[in-house]
């Protein structure tokens, strides 16, 4: 029997701008993995580690196509895409961490 497990498609934003599009089946940890430094590389590099946007889904192929076609928009698709649903880019973490 296959269990239904809810996976993100999620997309991190720094201070200045750099945008950064992961997939993950747990955001609450990754969003703190991402906020400590804890994930080596481009996020803690650019110290790109605001949540900005979000997506759900049930099917692990189906969040990794989503991710891999929003990785293939140019950066004006992709901060269209956050506006429409956080006009302010606001950081949504809170909601995922319990600040």
């Amino acid at each position: 029997m296959l269990r239904s497990r809810t996976l993100y498609v999620y997309i991190l934003a720094s201070r200045r701008g750099t945008l950064y599009i992961g997939v993950t089946n747990n955001l609450g940890r990754r969003m703190y993995e991402h906020k400590h430094g804890l994930v080596p590389g481009f996020t803690n590099k650019y110290k790109v580690n605001r949540l900005v946007y979000f997506e759900e889904f049930n099917r692990a192929d189906d969040a990794i196509a989503r991710e891999k076609q929003l990785k293939g928009w140019s950066r004006r698709r992709k901060v269209a895409l956050i506006e429409s649903l956080n006009p302010r880019l606001e950081d949504l973490t809170g909601q995922w961490l319990g600040d």
